[in-house]
């Protein structure tokens, strides 16, 4: 059976209150045999933190995301920065900019995103990157401020000049369920992406692949996002499956 890493999932939220055991149990028994909660704000990185403390397999995030700024208090900082030490930790995220359904604070988001990478450099970790309509922004942080261990652009959007300038970088770049929407134009983004520096994720409970768009996302359907990979570049789905897998170890070293 194949192995698969989902590089980013969401079981810290409240669509899998009522039975999380199960389908954590369900994804491993299936060959997803490593993934990472994701953390957005204080207390659902802790909860990502409880996840991965109860399974092996299991690795967390902390952060605070662009879209979890209305609630952000500068001592969150220090909690953050504290509880990323734990060693179930492997990055500081999901931290970014999101000016698609934040357009009034853009200056806010900017800065807590440059404090997020100095927690990440101080605690040497790297980084999991949400942007939305902020590409300029985003990429002059990054080469404003280095990240020293890097990081992966999560979800990545298909703008290929991101894609170019993440790369140049020294980003991972790593794709969810919307490469196999039907109108996803995902071919020459996806082609950009080489073998060694492309990863793959669910997102989960959110952005679930076809043919089950609609549906509550989960980290099974991350075979989707590695099969739509697969068919793009003209290579077998055990390639890809082993190519993301090692690249998600790395980056998240584990």
């Amino acid at each position: 059976m194949l192995e698969f890493f989902d590089s980013h999932s969401h079981y810290n939220d409240e669509k899998f209150l009522n039975d999380i055991d199960k389908v954590i149990q369900s994804t491993y028994d299936a060959g997803i045999t490593k993934f990472t909660c994701i953390g957005y704000n204080l207390e659902q990185s802790k909860k990502a933190i409880e996840i991965a403390e109860k399974y092996h397999f299991i690795y967390a995030t902390c952060g605070i995301s662009p879209n979890d700024i209305e609630d952000f208090k500068e001592e969150n900082l220090v909690k953050i920065e504290q509880i990323s030490q734990n060693n179930k930790v492997v990055a500081i995220g999901e931290i970014g900019l999101d000016y698609y359904w934040n357009k009034e604070n853009k200056e806010d988001q900017r800065n807590l995103f440059i404090k997020q990478i100095e927690i990440a450099n101080r605690i040497n970790k790297p980084i999991v990157i949400h942007t939305r309509d902020a590409f300029i922004d985003t990429i002059d942080i990054l080469k404003n401020h280095p990240v020293k261990e890097k990081g992966i652009f999560h979800c990545c959007p298909l703008n290929q000049e991101l894609i170019k300038e993440g790369l140049k970088l020294g980003f991972y770049i790593s794709f969810s369920g919307n490469i196999t929407f039907k109108n996803a134009k995902s071919e020459d983004p996806v082609n950009l992406v080489p073998l060694d520096r492309i990863l793959i994720e669910t997102d989960s409970p959110y952005l679930t692949p076809e043919p089950f768009r609609g549906q509550r996302n989960d980290s099974t359907k991350v075979k989707l996002v590695a099969e739509k990979i697969a068919q793009i570049k003209g290579m077998s789905l055990e390639d890809v499956a082993k190519a993301t897998y090692e690249n998600a170890k790395k980056i998240y070293k584990v």
